[in-house]
């Protein structure tokens, strides 16, 4: 068993079973499932995020395998991947709570808590209005410049987030939504429970990563430019190398997400 607790937590929950003080939160349910619960909750006047793993068994395990996926078995992925991100000093989610019990990984029940990132906009509301407002050249520079640092550097340092869409990425609106500064842009990453660590990622998980972040600002009216500009700053590189050294990686970025686009037109929601 390993816990790990902070403030609040840490004083509240001492010498008690964290494992039975989480099954008496209670708040808003984003998601229930079977072996997953996330729930938004109050605690002591502040916010908080929990995921509560309950062990997804060993159907889901080798059904995956046989996919070639690997599982989700519990909190620890996005546990690692939070400590992951501190270090390489990329904005997310500040671990409040962290709790892991069991080694059999088809029972293991696990938790994280995290504090609520407020006030912020996904960047996939931030955008919505720019296909018909143009923002500011300044400020949509910024922005890309920072997706592409961050993308960068995840993928740099083995880091691969399996869900890399612009609603994952939260910006901070704590002056105002409308006093948003281009030069000081704080955009925090999350739900990173899928994230995989590996000391390289394989060229088909950065493909997959790119490719759902571009499908997810196909619609936000974006121009030729700005994706040639995320390129740039994505491999730190001219534009002319980009489209020389590293031609095949976009065309299956281009393909990929031009895939993903007609899934959803057939489906006519998001892409899970």
């Amino acid at each position: 068993m390993q816990i790990e607790l902070s403030h609040p937590f840490a004083q509240q929950w001492q010498a008690k079973d964290p494992f039975t003080e989480i099954e008496k939160l209670d708040g808003k349910i984003y998601r229930a499932l079977e072996a997953r619960k996330t729930m938004q909750f109050i605690f002591q006047e502040k916010s908080y995020f929990i995921k509560i793993h309950r062990g997804v068994g060993w159907f889901e395990i080798i059904e995956n395998l046989l996919r070639l996926r690997l599982p989700v078995l519990g909190a620890s992925n996005e546990y690692y991947a939070i400590k992951k991100l501190e270090q390489l000093h990329i904005d997310t989610m500040k671990i409040v709570a962290y709790g892991i019990k069991g080694r059999n990984p088809a029972k293991q029940q696990s938790f994280i808590i995290t504090e609520e990132l407020s006030p912020t906009i996904s960047l996939e509301d931030f955008c919505a209005p720019w296909k018909i407002q143009a923002p500011k050249f300044q400020l949509k520079y910024h922005i890309i410049q920072k997706v592409a640092y961050i993308s960068r550097t995840l993928h740099k340092h083995g880091i691969n987030h399996r869900d890399y869409y612009i609603c994952h990425f939260l910006l901070d609106i704590s002056d105002g939504l409308e006093q948003v500064q281009a030069t000081h842009l704080t955009l925090s990453l999350i739900d990173l429970h899928r994230a995989q660590l590996r000391s390289v990622t394989p060229e088909r998980w950065l493909v997959k990563d790119i490719a759902s972040l571009y499908f997810s600002a196909m619609d936000i009216g974006l121009t030729q430019r700005d994706f040639f500009r995320f390129m740039k700053y994505y491999h730190h590189a001219s534009l002319r190398e980009c489209l020389v050294k590293h031609i095949g990686f976009w065309q299956k970025v281009e393909q990929q997400g031009q895939k993903l686009w007609r899934r959803k037109q057939r489906k006519g929601d998001a892409i899970a």
